[in-house]
């Protein structure tokens, strides 16, 4: 089986669907699978009229030379034209839930117009049954169409060897944008003496307003934003953090709270959207706007420790076979043979 996928969001500022891409990529080789990775060399689609250009023109022209039996559109949008049956992952409809802060232009793109596009796909593939249960909310989509593929963790995460900094500090890591929620562990913070938070991601005006709020409450020394950074050092910090926050109001899976799992880091996670599914009982689950209950939980692994660093093992195994590559490829193998059969 041929299957050309998009992965042009692994190039440059790459985020949780750049590393969706890359990962099944190499999952599916590994799976036997015929890939033809499909993307511009060092060209950035972050910017708005870069990823329409590269969704609506690169994508369907680099399919139409692969000739491949399935084009997987990755990164979920999908081109008006389609040169081969088309599976898409939609990894969440944050755009139509959580972004009405966004410009009207990139909601339309990204939420309407790409929930009526997913509609000619012949399987859909989503992140979690959160996001399952959204999309079919929003689109008259046959839920016997979608199918649910948890992403994998890289194998260098998975490898990650616990070395908790003696100088204990929150790490948040993902976009600084308002459904990510980060104001919400810079007020918790208050509670916590001596304790630093570190942020990592992209920025969006949103950081300004957390940089601000930092300020007002007199802990601009103890709040960090790395903004995006390279992987080494990213993995570096789930190694050092005493604990890994994840906040988000929505979310249509979470790799940061995923590979805190699968890194044996302590997690301190939302009960909001996908996360109650990613996380299970394998972390505290805390509501996302109740300030003094993250500064309970957060208090509570940083108290003790050991205990918190006991536990992250523990769940650490399981987390490891639950989103392992192997099993997202064998999955999305599958839903690329139910495509051409037209099941």
């Amino acid at each position: 089986m041929r299957v050309a996928l998009d992965t042009q969001l692994g190039v440059g500022t790459a985020t949780g669907i750049g590393e969706y891409a890359c990962g099944l990529a190499a999952a599916l080789r590994a799976n036997g699978v015929d890939v033809v990775e499909l993307a511009w060399p060092r060209y950035d689609p972050w910017r708005f009229d870069r990823r329409v250009l590269w969704d609506q023109v690169g994508l369907p022209y680099g399919a139409w030379r692969a000739h491949p039996d399935v084009l997987h559109c990755a990164s979920g949008t999908m081109p008006l034209l389609c040169p081969a049956p088309c599976v898409v992952t939609v990894h969440d409809v944050a755009w139509l839930r959580a972004q009405a802060h966004a410009r009207p232009y990139a909601r339309a793109y990204f939420g309407g117009f790409s929930l009526a596009r997913y509609r000619s796909a012949r399987r859909v593939l989503v992140d979690s049954a959160f996001s399952g249960r959204e999309l079919v909310a929003l689109a008259p989509i046959d839920p016997n169409r979608v199918d649910v593929v948890y992403p994998g963790v890289a194998a260098d995460v998975s490898a990650t060897v616990r070395r908790p900094d003696p100088d204990p500090f929150v790490l948040v890591a993902g976009t600084v944008e308002v459904r990510k929620n980060l104001e919400v562990v810079v007020r918790a913070l208050r509670e916590l003496p001596g304790v630093r938070l570190v942020s990592t991601g992209p920025s969006t005006p949103y950081r300004a307003y957390c940089e601000r709020l930092a300020e007002d409450l007199g802990m601009v020394d103890r709040v960090t934003f790395r903004g995006y950074v390279e992987r080494s050092e990213l993995l570096d910090l789930y190694a050092r953090a005493a604990v890994v926050a994840v906040p988000s109001t929505y979310e249509g899976f979470g790799y940061g709270a995923a590979w805190a799992l699968c890194a044996g880091v302590p997690l301190v996670a939302a009960r909001s959207s996908s996360l109650p599914e990613v996380v299970g009982d394998s972390a505290p689950l805390v509501q996302p706007h109740d300030i003094g209950a993250w500064s309970a939980a957060l208090d509570a692994v940083l108290r003790d420790r050991s205990a918190a660093e006991s536990r992250a093992a523990g769940a650490r195994p399981a987390a490891l076979a639950r989103f392992a590559w192997s099993v997202a490829a064998a999955a999305a193998t599958e839903s690329y043979r139910r495509a051409l059969a037209g099941a």
